[in-house]
């Protein structure tokens, strides 16, 4: 799952750096004024919507019995926010890149509250606080590290291979997720009792 949330923050890492230029220079066409506010409405979409529907999402998590549900909420959601980039891409409107913000705040509202879920309950007895400061680390790293090199890669390579790289780390993460299907709990079970073991912008 660390894996997992790894690649997910590489992929909108490199987005972060250049999505504002991309705003500016593809929807804004130049106009700074314009695509300033293109950005700022981008960010309150996303925001708004996933803090609207998260709580209700895990709400409904929380009352049904087992991770399976979980399982593919955080499955399904992580994928969706995979085709977003793509999406981004071909944008040419202000309401384009309203609509895909729309589209990842649904997907990662989907996936953070079920992938926390799974976490805790599967987290190291005695190592909770490791566990999560590898998690933190890694999404930090990730995010850093993929930051910076979108920044390079796109005055060599341009927009276009940023998204599609973006897409792609994010559909990979959710394919990693299948690899730990077996070990869901098909019953609920909580943190104590069982068993040890993602702005946008």
């Amino acid at each position: 799952m660390i894996i997992s949330d790894f690649f997910l923050n590489c992929g909108w890492g490199l987005l972060g750096p250049i999505f504002a230029i991309f705003i500016v220079q593809n929807i804004a066409v130049g106009n700074t004024l314009e695509g300033a506010k293109v950005a700022g409405f981008a960010s309150l979409f996303y925001w708004i919507v996933k803090s609207v529907i998260q709580i209700p999402i895990s709400r409904y998590l929380d009352k049904n019995h087992g991770e399976i549900d979980d399982f593919w909420f955080m499955f399904v959601g992580t994928l969706l926010s995979g085709v977003v980039p793509l999406g981004l891409l071909i944008s040419s409107l202000p309401w384009h890149i309203y609509f895909f913000q729309i589209v990842h705040a649904i997907g990662m509202a989907m996936a953070i509250g079920s992938w926390s879920a799974i976490f805790t309950r599967h987290i190291d007895k005695g190592k909770e606080a490791f566990d999560w400061s590898v998690e933190s680390t890694s999404v930090g790293l990730g995010a850093g590290l993929m930051g910076a090199l979108g920044g390079i890669l796109v005055g060599f390579f341009g927009f276009q291979l940023i998204f599609i790289s973006a897409s792609a780390f994010t559909i990979f993460s959710a394919l990693i997720l299948l690899l730990i299907r077996k070990d869901i709990f098909p019953e609920k079970v909580s943190p104590v009792a069982g068993p040890t073991i993602i702005t946008p912008f």
